[in-house]
């Protein structure tokens, strides 16, 4: 089908308010930026507190949230991060993802896509669904292996245990996107689980760790491409790579922009980079600090942007 122009900004945000959760043992492996915690009342307290903290800063900074309530039946310890199993987009389509966890594939709920049509008025016109890769062991989570660049239809993406290039290729045909892949690792060496740990990119800027690609060849190829989009690059550290500074989020609110991330991402910042990020929107930061901790996550990962149309759905 035809592709539509996409903003790379979404003024609507969709959410999931945690039932459970708790660390992950089954991805403790893959995210060292996890630490183990048991799935108990006092931490799912504590990270739903933190959830409605986010949702209500949001809220005010202008940004719709379609909040969801999250599942009560068997313990889904990472359902506050629906990035991972779904992407929305400009013409109408939904990509469902293959995920790594056998857990969290209990994530998905395609319900919630009626939800948004029925309750919020969007159109849904096709749903485009990759997990079928899961019993070939290629997986794709979601706009966590994927920082898009919607305007110019580019896809960002360090190949991983959760980022296969197969099913990388699979979402660049399905959607039309260019691919550009990329190894990188953390302070220790360590291979980075999801893109969106790494590097953001808004309307107008770039937040990247630009050393975790350790390959000087490919480093300089990836910058020269996204100076060449015409953005600012803001250079971080491994430091703050490692408290979520790359995990941040750009949205439209009231014709305005503004960049979501978490108080220990921004805490870590200095004068310099927070007036760059500044100029491109007003800053609107939460603490969630139990559920980077434990969850291994943080703002981005927690906000499934909804770039859908509005109004009737077409004839198909």
């Amino acid at each position: 089908m035809p592709i539509s122009a996409e903003r790379q900004t979404a003024s609507a945000v969709l959410m999931i308010r945690p039932a459970h959760f708790g660390s992950n043992a089954e991805t403790l492996g893959s995210n060292y930026f996890q630490n183990a915690a048991p799935a108990d009342a006092d931490v799912a307290a504590k990270a739903q507190r933190e959830f409605g903290a986010l949702a209500a800063r949001l809220g005010a900074a202008g940004v719709r949230v379609h909040s969801f309530q999250g599942q009560p039946g068997a313990p889904v310890p990472d359902e506050v991060f629906p990035n991972n199993w779904l992407s929305l987009h400009a013409d109408g389509t939904a990509v469902l993802y293959p995920m790594m966890a056998e857990s969290r594939r209990r994530e998905r709920r395609p319900e919630l896509l009626d939800a948004l049509r029925r309750q919020h008025g969007y159109r849904v016109e096709r749903i485009v669904d990759l997990t079928p890769l899961e019993r070939q062991g290629k997986y794709l989570e979601g706009t966590g292996s994927l920082v898009l660049d919607r305007a110019q239809r580019i896809a960002y993406a360090c190949v991983s245990p959760r980022t296969h290039p197969e099913a990388l290729g699979e979402f660049g045909l399905e959607l039309d996107y260019e691919i550009v892949a990329f190894e990188a690792t953390d302070r220790d060496g360590r291979t980075i689980y999801h893109t969106n740990v790494l590097m953001s990119v808004g309307t107008r800027f770039v937040a990247i760790c630009a050393n975790a690609i350790r390959d000087a060849a490919e480093r300089k190829e990836l910058l020269d491409r996204l100076e060449a989009s015409g953005r600012e690059v803001i250079d971080l550290s491994f430091d703050q790579l490692h408290a979520f500074a790359g995990n941040l989020l750009a949205l439209s609110a009231s014709n305005r922009e503004v960049i979501a991330l978490s108080t220990a991402a921004l805490a870590s910042l200095d004068e310099t980079q927070t007036d760059a990020l500044g100029r491109y929107g007003e800053l609107v930061a939460a603490d969630i600090g139990t559920i980077e901790k434990h969850g291994g996550g943080s703002v981005r990962c927690m906000l499934a942007e909804v770039h859908l149309p509005q109004g009737a759905e077409r004839d198909r």
